[in-house]
């Protein structure tokens, strides 16, 4: 970039310090949800002074975390304030970051993107502006949105951003047709190095959702056992109440939901049975918004991330392909367009989509 007046210094150093913010917002994946991803970096004189980021929902704001590393207060007076996304300004589990700006008379502050959630959407900046605040927006824009994607999509359509993901065969297939007297297992068509990659994307996402004949012919764990991380909520679509007593999902410690046509009482503690009238996918989606489940990583089987597809309900779908052939089995879901990247794992290669039907 050609720097010619101080003017284009300014814009170029908004560059910088903006991407800052976005590299600490990214620290937050899989832990702040369903609070967005937030950095913070303070700038007195061309130089950082301060930098902080959102942990965790409930714990301290980026800003709050930023301010607090700055060492002498009084400089605040004279410095701007990154942040890629509008600081709140509602009383929520920790009191609002406009006033924590206002308390302490940061001058200017640049933001990137708008805060979608209605407790805000706009007044974090109203407050900074009426404070005599100079207020920049738009700073890194695009990219500040496609961080925070899964929290804009959750406040703007009401409902979790939805992450499809699958492994299919050269000759698309997902798996062998199973006999009714096999024991459940699973059969792996991605390679280890794919597999450890999906607990990674496990580890990102509040939660995971299969249907209960995958949970019945695979006898998944769907944690993130491979790679240090949380494990996301399981959602199980089990609407007759056919999952074994005996799989991973109803014996085990972790938290699962099984949504329901009735009520089963046989579920307790960290399994809840959750009973959707109508038992539909809308109802599904209804429950996920109500308990700010901001996003959900769909792996199968075929009917249940078809029936995503055919409904136009997803945002991303990953796919492994191997270098593997079956002949016959169960058809690998149907996506009906171009993947806008392909990557080479090993043996494997991986697709990645978007659904350009259904942008922000």
């Amino acid at each position: 970039m050609q720097i010619n007046t101080q003017e284009d210094l300014n814009n170029n150093l908004d560059l910088i310090y903006m991407e800052r913010c976005l590299q600490l917002a990214r620290k937050g994946l899989g832990t702040t949800s369903p609070n967005p991803m937030v950095g913070c970096v303070i700038v007195y004189n061309q130089k950082i002074i301060g930098e902080g980021w959102h942990h965790k929902a409930g714990e301290a704001h980026a800003e709050v975390n930023a301010i607090h590393e700055v060492l002498d207060k009084s400089l605040l007076k004279k410095s701007t304030l990154y942040v890629n996304l509008e600081p709140c300004s509602h009383y929520g589990k920790t009191p609002p970051c406009s006033n924590l700006i206002v308390k302490y008379k940061i001058p200017n502050v640049v933001v990137a993107t708008l805060d979608p959630n209605p407790k805000v959407s706009g007044r974090g900046i109203d407050v900074l502006k009426a404070s005599g605040c100079n207020v920049t927006l738009g700073v890194l824009e695009k990219e500040a949105i496609e961080l925070n994607r899964r929290f804009i999509t959750f406040h703007q359509k009401k409902r979790p951003y939805i992450i499809l993901k699958w492994a299919q065969t050269k000759d698309k297939f997902i798996a062998p047709q199973n006999s009714k007297n096999t024991i459940p297992k699973v059969f792996w068509i991605s390679n280890l190095k794919s597999q450890q990659l999906a607990h990674k994307w496990r580890s990102e996402e509040a939660s995971i959702l299969v249907g209960v004949n995958t949970v019945i012919a695979d006898n998944p764990q769907l944690t993130t056992r491979n790679w240090k991380g949380k494990h996301p909520v399981r959602l199980i679509l089990d609407p007759n109440n056919k999952t074994p007593k005996d799989t991973f999902v109803f014996s085990d410690i972790y938290p699962t939901l099984f949504f329901t046509k009735e009520y089963d009482n046989h579920k307790s503690g960290t399994k809840k049975n959750i009973v959707l009238s109508p038992y539909t996918i809308d109802s599904l989606m209804k429950y996920c918004w109500e308990k700010e489940y901001t996003s959900i990583l769909v792996e199968g089987g075929q009917k249940t991330i078809q029936n995503f597809i055919n409904n136009n309900l997803w945002d991303e779908a990953r796919v492994f392909t191997s270098s593997l052939f079956l002949i016959n089995g169960i058809k690998a879901p149907q996506l009906m367009r171009e993947p806008y990247k392909k990557i080479q794992i090993r043996d494997n290669v991986l697709s990645l989509y978007q659904n350009q039907k259904d942008e922000l």
